[in-house]
């Protein structure tokens, strides 16, 4: 790496960091910008949910209070259905070929800049739901489809896998909005948890530029819990949009 490729991957990470510690949307800084420093598609990808998985462990720990309350049983079926589909998503992606995931890749950005985009009319709608104490049999079977659904794809891809799980728990009714954002942070770690180990056993992680966005984006997350947090948070997500959206446009009409 030469000093520029350092920098430019160095403050990637800390806008990652920082944005994914207030509104999400890291990935659309981390990946692009390694693919720039010479790292291949699919390594990329990798090398990007290891930077920022670090950060949604934190979070996950920031949360130990609500997930008490949420029902031991479902959180640990859900818990290990993500597991499950973090594992087959992970081994996709490295079945993928570096040229079918760069003509992916559009399409994953454009559904990610989509969901990204209407995460606040969801959230006011997740809101207004009442919570529920715990599903019925049906209902957790559902809820275990949905989650092996997102899992996959969280392990392959990821982008705006929160905001997927948020509406996948509202439209089933499980939760109130603060039970639902502990546990969409325990799944989340749990999902990019398995695809790190196993990224990492198979040798797919570009290291000199992991460990140097891994450090680049623990500090963005604290420059974002104090600094970004007091920016209105419309002005944060429209910028992640439209920078988002460029990148959608830009992998469509160039790769």
């Amino acid at each position: 790496m030469n000093m520029l490729q350092v920098c430019l991957l160095l403050v990637s990470a800390l806008f990652g960091g920082a944005l994914n510690s207030v509104a999400g949307g890291g990935s659309f800084f981390t990946f692009p910008t390694l693919l720039w420093a010479g790292i291949a598609p699919v390594n990329a990808n990798i090398t990007s949910t290891i930077t920022l998985w670090p950060g949604s462990v934190a979070s996950a720990g920031a949360y130990r209070k609500d997930l008490m309350m949420l029902n031991k049983h479902e959180i640990f079926v859900l818990s290990g259905t993500s597991l499950i589909g973090g594992i087959v998503g992970a081994i996709l992606l490295l079945l993928t070929s570096q040229s079918t995931f760069l003509r992916i890749v559009p399409y994953f950005l454009l559904a990610s800049t989509l969901l990204f985009a209407l995460s606040g009319v969801l959230t006011q709608r997740l809101q207004r739901l009442r919570f529920e104490q715990s599903l019925s049999h049906l209902a957790l079977w559902r809820a275990m489809l949905i989650q092996l659904i997102v899992a996959i794809y969280g392990g392959y891809f990821g982008g705006a896998i929160g905001i997927m799980m948020l509406a996948s728990f509202g439209l089933m009714g499980m939760m109130n909005i603060h039970q639902m954002n502990a546990l969409k942070t325990l799944l989340t770690s749990c999902i990019n948890g398995v695809a790190v180990l196993i990224f990492a056993v198979t040798g797919a992680v570009a290291w000199s530029q992991a460990v140097l966005m891994v450090v680049g984006a623990i500090l963005g997350g604290y420059v974002g819990a104090t600094f970004v947090r007091k920016i209105d948070q419309r002005w944060v997500k429209l910028f992640v949009v439209l920078v988002g959206s460029g990148l959608t446009v830009y992998f469509f009409f160039h790769h």
